[in-house]
């Protein structure tokens, strides 16, 4: 992805510029040369944090947005993608925010990614995201996966995928007000896991998808059985030239001997490194467990289905994985 970034020059937007772990990676990713950073804040307070923690952003750019002398515009251009949600008082309130103001950045051309969410909440980086950027065509909703790490252990499963774990509570059938179904929980759950394998695949992994659940191939009932199964369906519908079954449970989908005795002659049952998991829950406690006790290391939450890549961080990040999700972001573009 260096490489990348190497030979297509690309600027990235940090919404919390005065983050002294914004700052480190900041300082190394300008050290580096080989993409831009544009840090968000108070020019003065974010020199100073700098200066505090040692870190040299010598030449990196950073707007204040209550100083920015294109304000105007923006908030023009703000009122008109908002088509009459908000006045131009309220989008004037809401681009005095990082958050805001460095989507807008995006939006209109000045920069080219954005990566959030140091202090602010996912829904404060994705909400933006969602109300100016909106999806791309084709996408009906945002989601997320995480590209997991590891050394040693089975090879095949050093660097597996796992989503959605950040963004979307549930899926439910999505209705007009006649009360027919519009977009279904299948439809939704199967584009998940479509987006969730093209992002694997910019990863170097050749994505072999488990829809999961506490039921393999028809094995139990109720909770969310039915819906992986019937995601797994339109997955294959979305883009037969995957490999993609469901649903499963996690030990048939990753142990040969289970996988080929519950779910025979599946070219995922046992062998599979991309796990679609039916519910938030599921998949947040899956992917922690994963990196606290299985001793992954977890890069994201990776964004999908925007018109541009906006990735948010965790609040616990460190600055290593700031400087990580920077370069897998901009690399993205």
């Amino acid at each position: 992805m260096i490489e990348t970034l190497k030979q297509n020059p690309r600027k990235i937007v940090f919404t919390e510029g005065h983050d002294a772990r914004i700052l480190e990676a900041t300082a190394r990713l300008n050290e580096g040369g080989f993409l831009t950073p544009i840090l968000i804040g108070n020019v003065e307070e974010v020199k100073a944090n700098a200066q505090k923690g040692g870190f040299n952003i010598e030449g990196v750019e950073i707007i204040d947005p209550l100083t920015y002398e294109g304000m105007d515009a923006m908030v023009e251009k703000m009122v008109e993608l908002r088509k009459g949600k908000m006045s131009a008082e309220d989008c004037r309130k809401a681009l005095s925010k990082g958050n805001y103001f460095g989507t807008m950045l995006v939006k209109m051309g000045y920069a080219d990614a954005l990566l959030g969410g140091a202090t602010y909440s996912t829904a404060d980086t994705v909400r933006p995201a969602l109300q100016l950027i909106k999806t791309k065509p084709g996408a009906n909703l945002v989601s997320s996966c995480f590209i997991m790490t590891r050394e040693g252990g089975d090879p095949a499963l050093q660097k597996i995928c796992m989503g959605d774990c950040a963004i979307n509570l549930s899926y439910e059938d999505t209705l007009d007000k006649e009360g027919n179904v519009v977009l279904s929980a299948a439809r939704k759950l199967a584009e998940v896991a479509v987006e969730t394998a093209n992002t694997a695949k910019v990863f170097g992994i050749d994505p072999k998808v488990a829809m999961l659940s506490f039921s393999t191939n028809g094995s139990g009932k109720g909770g969310t059985v039915k819906l992986s199964n019937e995601a797994t369906k339109v997955a294959k519908e979305m883009a037969p030239e995957l490999a993609i079954d469901g649903e499963m449970q996690f030990d048939a989908a990753v142990a040969p001997e289970v996988g080929q005795l519950k779910f025979p002659g599946s070219p995922v049952a046992g062998y599979a490194n991309t796990f679609i998991f039916p519910t938030i829950e599921a998949g947040n406690i899956g992917y922690k467990i994963a990196q606290r006790l299985g001793g992954y290391e977890a890069l994201g939450p990776i964004l999908q289905g925007l018109a541009a890549p906006i990735n948010d961080l965790s609040r616990g990040c460190n600055a290593e994985e700031v400087y990580k999700m920077a370069i897998i972001t901009a690399a993205m573009v």
